[in-house]
């Protein structure tokens, strides 16, 4: 073209993607830490439910910390290679 900078995906599909890929970490990450609250709970703490509610709440910030850094990201997705 006449100068013109071509992008191979459109602006709203990489938001999408970015999106996608967030808000399945949070899920991901929330989940894990209520397991492992669980775990701990039962474990170590006679069935308190204070490390359940640590588990999700640690959970739920590594999914937003990690979600904010895909969205300030100027270089896109990463690829993952299984």
């Amino acid at each position: 073209m006449s100068g013109q900078l071509e992008v191979s995906a459109p602006s709203r599909s990489i938001l999408n993607d970015k999106w996608d890929v967030v808000l399945s970490n949070l899920v991901v990450k929330t989940g894990l830490g209520f397991g492992a609250g669980v775990f701990a709970s039962v474990l170590f703490f006679k069935r308190r439910a204070f490390p359940v509610w640590l588990g999700v709440g640690f959970g739920l910030g590594r999914g937003y910390a990690e979600g904010d850094a895909i969205f300030r990201s100027h270089a896109g997705l990463r690829a993952v290679r299984a």
